[in-house]
């Protein structure tokens, strides 16, 4: 029954994000704005019992939401098959973009007056 009470919980809060995003115009999806609730939501225990409980029968059950996939890729076969190195390059493009601004982004947060860290000292030029 709390596995129950916790699907619950995330069903009406990604509904309430769909209605917000969509009623206040966002230009977030409405289920990021149900993430942002769930994760403000989640301080209280009377939700996050329940959406524990159902979070580890989601997680047990996780490979279970990979066949849908499994069976796409097998029925599309001939396309990947045409456009797989196209897809592989793309997917490793954008990962290391991913990566390289997380590391820009992090390496100026670090580096910016008030983040308690000292900034580099500048060599002076002659």
């Amino acid at each position: 029954m709390q596995a129950l009470r916790g699907l619950v919980w995330l069903l009406v809060l990604q509904s309430l994000g769909e209605v917000l995003a969509r009623g206040l115009s966002l230009p977030f999806p409405g289920p990021v704005v149900g993430m942002v609730l769930l994760l403000l939501a989640l301080r209280w225990r009377l939700v996050r019992e329940p959406v524990a409980v159902c979070a580890d029968f989601l997680l047990s059950h996780l490979s279970l939401l990979f066949v849908p996939v499994g069976v796409g890729v097998m029925t599309h076969l001939s396309l990947v098959s045409q456009y797989g190195v196209r897809m592989l390059v793309v997917i490793v493009v954008s990962t290391l973009a991913g990566l390289a601004v997380t590391v820009l982004t992090l390496h100026l947060l670090r580096n910016r007056p008030g983040s308690g860290k000292p900034p580099p000292e500048e060599v002076p030029h002659a």
